[in-house]
């Protein structure tokens, strides 16, 4: 049984994600969802419901060729609001401006430092989420096991730096 998502229009106004399935008895159809904008939570629910995997690009684009609205993502609303906020000369602080200018410099697939990824991640999470992934490391440290010093150490002991000697009279 091959089975295939698509979009339709109902006299409503509302639109529907449907699956259809070829059976013995000819191809058959149910619906999956119902909605008047395709958003995060629609898909979803069609993941939820599909009998095969559902691709939501795939779902956005045949959305957009059905003429349904389709909700802008959140990177999308993100940038519209950045190129905004840039227009009225209130620019992100330069570490936030440098990491955006690479990413989108780096496009093509290149990667920066593991160190500037992992900054871009934390860039925009809260106090809380911060706070807790402080807790969580601070456990982990509290879970290492305690290494075992030898009595002696088996690197000769640093003394003290030798006396400068004056030069001159």
């Amino acid at each position: 049984m091959s089975t295939m998502a698509f979009i339709v229009s109902k006299p409503n106004g509302s639109w529907e994600v449907r699956e259809s399935r070829r059976t013995s008895d000819g191809p058959r159809s149910r619906s999956l969802a119902s909605f008047r904008e395709l958003t995060p939570g629609v898909i979803e629910r069609v993941q939820e419901r599909a009998s095969t995997s559902v691709d939501p690009e795939d779902l956005r684009r045949r959305a957009l060729r059905a003429g349904a609205p389709v909700a802008e993502s959140e990177a999308d609303r993100a940038a519209a609001a950045l190129l905004r906020e840039a227009y009225l000369n209130r620019r992100p602080r330069p570490a936030l401006e440098r990491l955006l200018a690479d990413t989108f410099a780096n496009g093509d697939g290149q990667r920066v430092s593991h160190e500037a990824e992992r900054m871009k991640l934390w860039a925009g999470a809260s106090g809380e989420q911060r706070a807790e992934a402080l807790v969580e490391l601070l456990e982990l440290g509290d879970a290492l096991p305690k290494g075992q010093r030898a009595a002696k150490s088996r690197f000769p002991r640093i003394g003290p730096a030798a006396k400068k000697q004056k030069l001159g009279p």
